[in-house]
This record gives C-alpha cells, sequence and structure tokens, in this order.
C-alpha cells in the first residue's frame, strides 16, 4: 500500500510561509510581491484577495512568524502559573532564548530588518502582540523586587534581562558574519548562556530587593 502524499499548504498559507522568510532575508523595501509569488507558486490576484496589499501581507506575514514561534517556545517555558515567581522568570526567559536562538525562526529577523529600514508599519502590530508578553515578565519582576520597588526599578530589571537575550541574537549573528571584534571565551552555547541570564537576573533581583525591603529606596 503506498503512503499518501502530504497536503500541500493552501494558497494563502503558503503565501505567509513564503512571505516571513523572504521579509526575514531581505526585508520590506528589497522584497516584491512578484518574488514572493514566483516562490509560493501562487498568482498576484492571490494576494489582492487574502491580503490586499503588500503592506498588510508584511503585518500578516510578521503576525504568521510570531504565532509559529510561540507554537514552538510557548511564552511561559512550560512553567505552571502557580509556580513561584523565580520559575515563572526563569521559564519566560528560556522561551525568549529559545525563539532568538531558532533558526527557523523569522520573527525577529524580520524585526531587525524593520530596525535598519525603518516602514513604519509594525509598530502598532508590536504594541499589539508584543505589550501583554512584556506586562506580564514586569509583573513577576515587580513580584520578586517586592511592594516597595518602583515602576522605574521594575522597568529597568526588564530591560536589563531583555538587553541581555538580545546581546546572545547580535553575538550569533557577528559570529556566522566572522564580524565579532572579540574572542568568546567558549564556543556560543545557547543553553549555557540562558542559564546565565538566569541566575544573574534573579540575583541582580534579589540584589535590588534587599536595600529596598530595609527602607523603602534603593
Amino acid at each position: 500500500m503506498s503512503t499518501p502524499k502530504p497536503r500541500r499548504p493552501d494558497t494563502r498559507t503558503r503565501l505567509l510561509t513564503t512571505a516571513s522568510r523572504m521579509f526575514a532575508e531581505k526585508g520590506f523595501q528589497e522584497t516584491t510581491i512578484a518574488d514572493i509569488c514566483k516562490q509560493a507558486e501562487a498568482n498576484i490576484a492571490s494576494v489582492n484577495y487574502h491580503f490586499r496589499d503588500k503592506e498588510n501581507l508584511y503585518l500578516q506575514a510578521w503576525r504568521f512568524a510570531f504565532q509559529l514561534d510561540l507554537a514552538a517556545h510557548p511564552v511561559d517555558g512550560g512553567v505552571p502559573c502557580d509556580a513561584p515567581a523565580n520559575q515563572r522568570l526563569a521559564g519566560r526567559i528560556r522561551s525568549l532564548m529559545g525563539r532568538i536562538d531558532d533558526d527557523n525562526s523569522h520573527f525577529f529577523a524580520i524585526i531587525n530588518k524593520e530596525m535598519a529600514q525603518p516602514t513604519q508599519l509594525l509598530p502598532e502590530i508590536l504594541v499589539k502582540e508584543i505589550n501583554p508578553q512584556r506586562q506580564a515578565m514586569m509583573a513577576i519582576i515587580k513580584e520578586l523586587l517586592g511592594s516597595a520597588a518602583s515602576e522605574q526599578n521594575v522597568q529597568y530589571s526588564h530591560a536589563s534581562i531583555i538587553g541581555q537575550c538580545f546581546h546572545f541574537a547580535r553575538m550569533k549573528h557577528m559570529l556566522a558574519n566572522s564580524q565579532l571584534p572579540f574572542e568568546l571565551p567558549d564556543e556560543l552555547d545557547a543553553t549555557a548562556y540562558t542559564e546565565h541570564v538566569i541566575r544573574f537576573s534573579l540575583a541582580g533581583i534579589a540584589a535590588l530587593r534587599q536595600p529596598m525591603s530595609g527602607n523603602g529606596e534603593i
């Protein structure tokens, strides 16, 4: 008995898959609808039918890539919502680092292209999709810092964690392009780096909490 052939993705899915990859590789300006359609084996009329125009296809391709990332790397890192705060924060850091290190992910690559060549198309959708994750992580950080923590300390702690994670992406990119201006002590190990970020961040938060618990200031 012959094995049935896998079902071909529908036109809309093929367009989104191809567009997210091409926007990640070339950016919005350098990617044409004609090129997307050629690689997706679709016609230009199908883009008009499903997405209206290139701008909306760009937005939907980013959202498509984002949802694929979340499916592969759940935002909570598999940690239950009733787990201790330090475990919940660790889970979210592992999820973020997993997405950053995933070579099949186009989500962060599209953002990087957007930062290099702004289109002004993504900010609204970024706020809508990313802000809930940002607020959830900051709520955990505030829980760890304690009730005396100022909003500034919560935001700075969050920025510190995100900055450490994105620095890994920068090092990975520079290493791949032989542009790293310094030597790494070891091979660039995503797992080891992730655990370092977790330990460093939790220790930093604990150090911030202690002065605040003493006199309410830092």
